[in-house]
């Protein structure tokens, strides 16, 4: 009873948000393009703090996300609106009812994470690569908390979860990071943020 108060809860905020958008932003348009983005990860991965930190706001008060929350993260030339979806194992299961509207998928692991919380997160995110909604979108993962003595390298990563088997054909970018290098996270974000506008030129009417 519970999650279906919470899920509904959930619901009508993104409804809240939407309209929001779509009625109550007047003014001249934002100079930078705005992409909607949906990211996930499993509880612990670093989410928050990542976010939190691109928005130059405070880390000393985050807490695990509970259903999703909502942040415009500003770029040189973009601006990303990342809905951010709970990582905890009772709302995983209702991450693909939030991925409508998406343009681009931000993943978030943790690299220094227990060799069972790898495999969750491998299965999650092979799960979002052949999702309908997901697979024909550009995918930014994080390979996060590298300043961890824990940490697996890069090509690990890439090995265990088998990337370029599985992601072959699709656009996606695997980058290392952590909070204290914040420059590669905005690194990323950068490449990815390439990735989004690559699609956009793809679409021009009239374009080959």
């Amino acid at each position: 009873m519970g999650q279906c108060l919470e899920l509904s809860a959930a619901v009508c905020r993104i409804g809240v948000y939407s309209c929001f958008r779509a009625f109550c932003c007047k003014g001249p348009p934002s100079p930078r393009t705005e992409y909607d983005v949906v990211c996930v990860g499993l509880t612990g991965s670093g989410k928050s703090s990542l976010l939190t930190q691109l928005c130059s706001e405070s880390t000393d008060s985050i807490i695990p996300t509970t259903g999703f929350s909502i942040k415009a993260v500003p770029f040189q030339n973009a601006i990303l609106n990342v809905k951010e979806l709970g990582g905890a194992d009772n709302i995983r299961k209702y991450w693909s009812r939030y991925y409508q509207g998406s343009q681009g998928v931000v993943f978030v692991l943790d690299s220094a994470s227990s060799e069972d919380d790898l495999e969750t997160a491998r299965n999650e995110l092979h799960s979002a690569l052949q999702h309908p909604q997901l697979c024909t979108l550009p995918f930014l993962i994080l390979a996060n908390h590298q300043d961890k003595p824990a940490a697996r390298s890069l090509q690990e990563i890439k090995k265990y979860f088998e990337l370029e088997p599985l992601a072959r054909g699709q656009r996606w970018i695997l980058q290392p990071c952590s909070v204290e290098n914040m420059d590669a996270v905005r690194e990323g974000f950068n490449q990815f943020i390439s990735l989004l506008e690559e699609i956009d030129q793809e679409h021009i009417p009239g374009r080959i």
